[in-house]
């Protein structure tokens, strides 16, 4: 990957707001130089998406939770995913090594809404659960170093 492509994607990770105008006053290209390197990042999957940074206190959602996951039945099929896929309190799927077999970040309104999704959890997917509770979060949303 040319650095150029490399500005232009750091950029965007630290504003995925930021215009082609004001992309190309930082790399030094056209408008439409720009606009079409973009458009070949997203082409190549570099870019995925853009996405708003919600702050999720005020939206009703402020406590969040890791849940290891690790299948009952170890000869089941490793379907957890698949299964848990439409409980939208999960707002990421991590594939771990070690004894769990996956990890999720869950984001819910309280204490109650907590145990009434693990309940749903373990229904939905046969899996046993162990959960740590997020106190704060002094960062999260890092940009790679690219």
């Amino acid at each position: 990957m040319e650095e150029i492509d490399r500005q232009i994607l750091r950029l965007l990770a630290d504003d995925g707001r930021m215009s082609f105008t004001d992309l190309a006053r930082e790399t030094g290209l056209s408008v439409s130089a720009v606009h079409q390197r973009v458009r070949r990042l997203q082409k190549r999957n570099l870019i995925k998406g853009f996405a708003a940074r919600l702050d999720h206190e005020q939206i009703g959602l402020p406590l969040t939770a890791f849940v290891s996951i690790k299948p009952i039945d170890p000869a089941a099929p490793d379907d957890a995913p698949d299964r848990l896929t439409g409980v939208p309190e999960i707002e990421a799927c991590h594939s771990v090594a070690g004894d769990e077999s996956y990890i999720l970040k869950v984001r819910v309104a309280s204490p109650n809404a907590l145990e009434d999704l693990l309940q749903r959890i373990r229904a939905a997917a046969n899996v046993a659960t162990r959960t740590t509770v997020v106190l704060s979060t002094p960062w999260e949303g890092r940009r790679p170093p690219i």
